[in-house]
C-alpha cells in the first residue's frame, strides 16, 4: 500500500503496517495486548484454547468471578462446556475490538481467528459442525482448522459454506498447497451454487518457529551435526518457498507466519503480501529492537544455509512441493508434536475450570 512519507511511525511494526502490504496481526485475544497491537497497526488477531488458557493463568483474579458465575448459571454443565463458554466469550470481546477495522476495510481485514477443538483433529464432521457454531459468534470471525487429512476435507467444506478459514498446524510447503487447493475447490462449489465469496478472506498459517524447533529436535535425536545457526532459517525458507508458489498460482488464500522464535520471523517477511501474527511479547521486543524496516521477502535464503538445511530429510519434506502427501500430514513429526501440545494445553485450560468447579477440599 502507498502512504505519505510524512506519516509519523509509532514503532517499527507500525511502520511496516503503514508503509508496506505486509499485514500485522497479534497472536492473542487478551484485550490489553490486542489494544496495544491495534495501536501499532494490527488489523487482525489469532487465538486458540492454549492462548485462552495462558490469558486465564495471567489474569485469573479478573476472570475468576465470571468463571464462577458461569458454573453457577450452568449447574449441569461439564468442565469442557464451561471452558468453551469462556473461550467464546473471550472471542466475542476480541472480535468486538476488531470490528471497527472490519467495517472500515470492507470486511477484508479486522477478523479474529478462533480455533476448533484440538481434539477434533481427525474428525472432519466435528470440525465442520463446530466451525459453523463458532462462525456465528460475530460477523468478523475466521475459523482455524488444523492441516491434517481430516482438516483438508473440513477446510473445503466450510469454505463451500461461506466460512473464512485460517488453516493451522502447518509446517510444510505441501501442506500450504493442499490448503490453497481445498479452498479453491470450496470457492468453486460456492460459485457453482450461485453464492458469493467476495467477502471471504482465507488464510494458511505456517508455524515458522515450530519448523525451526523440529529441525533442532531432529538434529539432537538423529545426531546430526553442522552449523547450529542454520536451523533458525528453516521456517523462513519454507515460508519464502511457499510464498513464491502462491504468487505464481494466484491462490485466493494468503499466507500467515506464526510461532515466533526470533526477529527473522518478522524482518525476513517484510514487504510480502502476507500476514504476520506476532505474539505480544515479540511485538514489544521487535518495536524496541532498532531493526531497520525494509523489504526482505524477495531476498532468498543464503545458498550455504539452504545447503546445510537440505542435509535434513525432515527439512526436505517441509521445503519441497511434493515432500508430503495428504495421507502423511497426520504422521509428520511437527504435526504430531504440535497436536500433542495443543491438546495438553486445552486440558490445562479445562483443569483451571475444574479447580473452580470442584475446589480441592484439602486446601483452605
Amino acid at each position: 500500500m502507498s502512504h505519505s512519507t510524512h506519516l509519523v511511525f509509532k514503532s517499527p511494526l507500525h511502520q511496516m503496517a503503514a508503509s508496506t502490504c505486509t499485514e500485522l496481526w497479534i497472536d492473542s485475544c487478551a484485550p490489553a495486548e490486542l489494544n496495544y497491537a491495534i495501536e501499532h497497526g494490527a488489523v487482525g488477531a489469532t487465538s486458540n484454547p492454549v492462548i485462552v488458557g495462558e490469558v486465564l493463568k495471567k489474569e485469573l483474579p479478573a476472570y475468576a468471578p465470571r468463571i464462577d458465575a458461569l458454573i453457577k448459571e450452568n449447574s449441569e454443565a461439564s468442565e469442557d462446556e464451561i471452558a468453551w463458554k469462556i473461550i467464546e466469550e473471550m472471542a466475542g470481546k476480541a472480535a468486538a475490538l476488531l470490528h471497527p477495522i472490519f467495517v472500515r476495510d470492507n470486511k477484508k481485514r479486522g477478523r479474529l481467528s478462533v480455533q476448533t477443538s484440538p481434539k477434533f483433529w481427525n474428525n472432519a464432521a466435528a470440525m465442520i459442525k463446530q466451525a459453523e457454531h463458532l462462525n456465528a459468534l460475530a460477523p468478523n470471525i475466521q475459523i482455524k482448522i488444523p492441516v491434517t487429512k481430516a482438516g483438508i476435507a473440513a477446510i473445503e467444506e466450510v469454505t463451500a459454506r461461506g466460512i473464512s478459514v485460517n488453516a493451522t498446524v502447518s509446517f510444510a510447503v505441501a501442506q500450504t498447497i493442499a490448503v490453497a487447493e481445498a479452498v479453491e475447490r470450496g470457492l468453486a462449489r460456492r460459485k457453482a451454487d450461485g453464492k458469493s465469496s467476495e467477502d471471504m478472506t482465507p488464510v494458511c498459517t505456517i508455524m515458522v518457529g515450530r519448523v525451526d524447533d523440529w529441525m533442532r529436535v531432529v538434529a539432537e535425536r538423529d545426531g546430526i551435526t553442522g552449523d547450529p545457526g542454520a536451523t533458525n532459517w528453516a521456517g523462513v525458507a519454507v515460508m519464502k518457498k511457499a510464498y513464491g508458489i502462491f504468487l505464481k498460482c494466484g491462490f485466493k488464500t494468503r499466507l500467515l507466519a506464526a510461532a515466533y522464535r526470533c526477529h527473522m520471523h518478522w524482518s525476513e517477511f517484510v514487504g510480502g503480501d502476507v500476514i504476520l501474527s506476532i505474539p505480544f511479547k515479540y511485538q514489544k521486543l521487535f518495536n524496541s529492537s532498532g531493526i531497520k524496516v525494509e523489504s526482505r521477502m524477495d531476498t532468498p535464503v543464503d545458498a550455504k544455509i539452504l545447503a546445510e538445511l537440505m542435509r535434513f530429510e525432515e527439512f526436505r519434506r517441509s521445503y519441497n512441493e511434493e515432500g508430503l502427501k495428504v495421507e502423511e500430514f497426520d504422521t509428520f513429526g511437527p504435526t504430531r508434536r504440535t497436536l500433542r501440545q495443543f491438546i495438553a494445553g486445552y486440558q490445562d485450560l479445562v483443569g483451571l475450570i475444574r479447580e473452580r468447579m470442584i475446589p480441592n477440599p484439602d486446601v483452605k
